[in-house]
Parts: C-alpha cells; sequence; structure tokens
C-alpha cells in the first residue's frame, strides 16, 4: 500500500461490525471497506449447535437464519411433506444450495411478516420452528394466536466470545464514525463487553456521537431498552441494505 493510500485509508471513517467470527464477518468487512470505509470488525456472537434436528411430521417448516439452514442440512434433516418457509433471502439462499425447496419467503423478511403470511391458513396445522436459542417470542405467539399446533427446536446457542469487545473502546475515546447491530443480541453483547471493560457509559456517549444502524424493529426495540439511540432501521433486513445506508449515513454526516 502507498504512503497516499495509507493515509487515505486513515482518514476514512470507522464503522463498527459484529458478525459471528466466521465468513459472515470477513465478508461483512470486506463489504464495508468497498463502501470506502475502514471497518472495526468485533465478533459479539458465537454459534454453539446443540446437535438437535427438527421434527419431520410438520405441516409448515420454519427456518430463520442461514445458521440454522446450515445446521440442519448438515444434519440430513428431511422435511416430509411440509411447506418449508425461510425468513430472509440468506436463509432462504443457504436451503436452497442445500437441495432443499423453498416455499414460502415473506416480503417482509422478519418474524411478524412471515407471521402476515401464514396467519389466514394455518389454523390447526403443525408448525415445527428451528432456530436459535434467542429466537423473537413474536413467531411462536403469532402462530399459536393464528390457531397453529407450534414446535420448537434449537438448533444452536448464541454466545458472546471471549475477548470481543474492542469496538466498545473505540466508541468509548470518541473513534467510532457507525456501527452496524445485526439483532437484539448484538447490542446486549456490545453493553455487556463495554460493562466488562468499565467503559459503559462512555461507549454509549461515543455511540450517541455516531450513526447507530440495525437490523429491525425488534433490534431497534432492544436498543432502547438500552438507552442506546438508533438512528437508521435497514429498509431491508440484509447485511447488505444496513451496511449500505449506514455507511450512507456517515459519509452523509461527514460532509
Amino acid at each position: 500500500m502507498s504512503d497516499a493510500e495509507s493515509a487515505e485509508t486513515a482518514a476514512a471513517p470507522t464503522v463498527a461490525v459484529f458478525r459471528p467470527d466466521d465468513e459472515r464477518l470477513a465478508v461483512a468487512t470486506d463489504r464495508l471497506e468497498s463502501l470506502g470505509v475502514r471497518p472495526l470488525p468485533d465478533p459479539m456472537l458465537a454459534v454453539e449447535p446443540t446437535d438437535a434436528v427438527p421434527r419431520t411430521d410438520a405441516d409448515y417448516a420454519v427456518l430463520t437464519s442461514k445458521t440454522g439452514a446450515e445446521l440442519v442440512a448438515d444434519a440430513g434433516w428431511d422435511p416430509g411433506d411440509a411447506t418449508v418457509c425461510a425468513i430472509g433471502s440468506a436463509t432462504a439462499d443457504a436451503l436452497r444450495e442445500a437441495g432443499y425447496a423453498v416455499d414460502r419467503v415473506p416480503d417482509k423478511f422478519t418474524s411478524s411478516g412471515l407471521v402476515a403470511e401464514l396467519a389466514a391458513e394455518i389454523d390447526g396445522a403443525r408448525v415445527e420452528v428451528a432456530r436459535s436459542d434467542h429466537g423473537s417470542d413474536v413467531l411462536l405467539e403469532g402462530f399459536e394466536n393464528a390457531g397453529a399446533y407450534c414446535h420448537e427446536t434449537v438448533l444452536y446457542r448464541l454466545v458472546r466470545p471471549e475477548g470481543s469487545g474492542a469496538s466498545t473502546a473505540a466508541a468509548a475515546a470518541g473513534e467510532l464514525d457507525g456501527a452496524c447491530f445485526t439483532s437484539s443480541l448484538t447490542v446486549a453483547h456490545f453493553l455487556e463487553a463495554a460493562a466488562e471493560r468499565g467503559v459503559r457509559e462512555e461507549a454509549l456517549a461515543g455511540l450517541d456521537e455516531a450513526v447507530v444502524g440495525v437490523i429491525g424493529e425488534p433490534t431497534a426495540a432492544t436498543a432502547a431498552e438500552y438507552e442506546l439511540d438508533v438512528d437508521l432501521v435497514a429498509s431491508e433486513a440484509t447485511f447488505e441494505t444496513l451496511a449500505r445506508e449506514t455507511v450512507d449515513a456517515v459519509t452523509g454526516r461527514n460532509r
């Protein structure tokens, strides 16, 4: 890298990203770089598989994440005659890549979006929901209120990796221009890490001066519970959209 390129990189806005420490973090980092900012990757999630397998006798089978899709594929799960539903394009793509037919993807990539999609047709149906241990209550409650019989399989647990939290120090020092929170749990884990480092209030103050972008209203609601001000909710529940809209807001503020 030339001296000019190094200077340009140093001058670029810094945006924190909290994806799991696997290919998703690498992809997110590359995407932020391509948008002209300096990423601060700080993995706030780690996946611990439970080795559980979804039931095979459901009328509807719901997968809510790419991770869940990959785990059921690795386990050789057979959905039988179930209508396979995916929340989000990434989940649907992962299922299709594994050879599953995906029957339903709601236009709104959220739990409430899928509930709205299926509510009129699931009275009396058996619905299998396969997801993490931190799934939203919206999904099960919505299906049950529509008359469905629900069963939940926890495919994996989401924990905070040891050593995470570099972004909290940067926020506390006023060195963050933006942050991309991709779930309620990333918000909670960020603030847990900040508290462990003794900089919780300082980190919150630093984020007040940055652009805070989140995926989905549930993540925005969690942020509000923690007194973290949100500047934008991505117009589509994908990291691509979150990254682009957050960077647009950061660069617009810095002009």
